[in-house]
C-alpha cells in the first residue's frame, strides 16, 4: 500500500473515532475515487497517482465552489471550501511562484524549446515536478509567456 493511501486511511480511523461526520464522508470519497481508479485501470495506485487524483478533486471543488459562489449560494460554496481544505491535507506544500518559474526555466533550458510548438515537451517535463504542488494552469501560463 502506497504511504499516501495508507495515511489517508488512517486520517479516516481518526475522524471516525473523533466522530466528525463530514470529514469521514470526505475522506470515505477519497478513498472510493482511488479505489475506482484502481478498480477501472487494474492497478495498484502508487503516491504520483494518488497526488494526481487528489489534484483533480481539488480542481473539480474549486470549479463548484466557483459556480456556488457566482450562483449566490455560499452554504454550498462553504462545504465546497471545506472540502478543498481537507484534501489539501494529503498534498504536499504548495509550491511558490518563484519555484513554479525555476521549474519551467529549468524544463525549457532541458528541452531547448525555443517557441510555442515546443510547449508540449516543455509541459511533459514539468507537471511531475508540480503536479499536486501548484495549479497546472498557471505553470501553462507561465510557460507560454517564457515561450511567446
Amino acid at each position: 500500500m502506497s504511504e499516501l493511501k495508507k495515511q489517508i486511511s488512517d486520517a479516516l480511523k481518526t475522524s471516525m473515532r473523533a466522530k466528525e461526520k463530514e470529514r469521514v464522508t470526505m475522506m470515505r470519497t477519497i478513498q472510493a475515487e482511488i479505489k475506482r481508479v484502481e478498480v477501472d485501470e487494474r492497478i495498484d495506485v502508487d503516491d504520483a497517482r494518488v497526488l494526481v487524483i487528489l489534484d483533480k478533486m481539488v480542481k473539480q471543488r474549486k470549479d463548484s465552489f466557483q459556480q456556488f459562489t457566482d450562483g449566490g449560494r455560499e452554504d454550498l460554496a462553504e462545504v465546497e471550501k471545506k472540502e478543498m481544505e481537507i484534501i489539501a491535507e494529503f498534498l504536499p506544500q504548495p509550491l511558490t511562484d518563484e519555484e513554479v518559474t525555476e521549474i519551467v526555466k529549468a524544463a525549457i533550458a532541458e528541452t531547448g524549446a525555443t517557441n510555442m510548438q515546443q510547449m508540449g515537451a516543455v509541459m511533459a517535463i514539468v507537471k511531475p515536478k508540480v503536479q499536486g504542488r501548484g495549479d497546472m494552469g498557471v505553470v501553462s501560463k507561465q510557460v507560454k509567456a517564457l515561450l511567446g
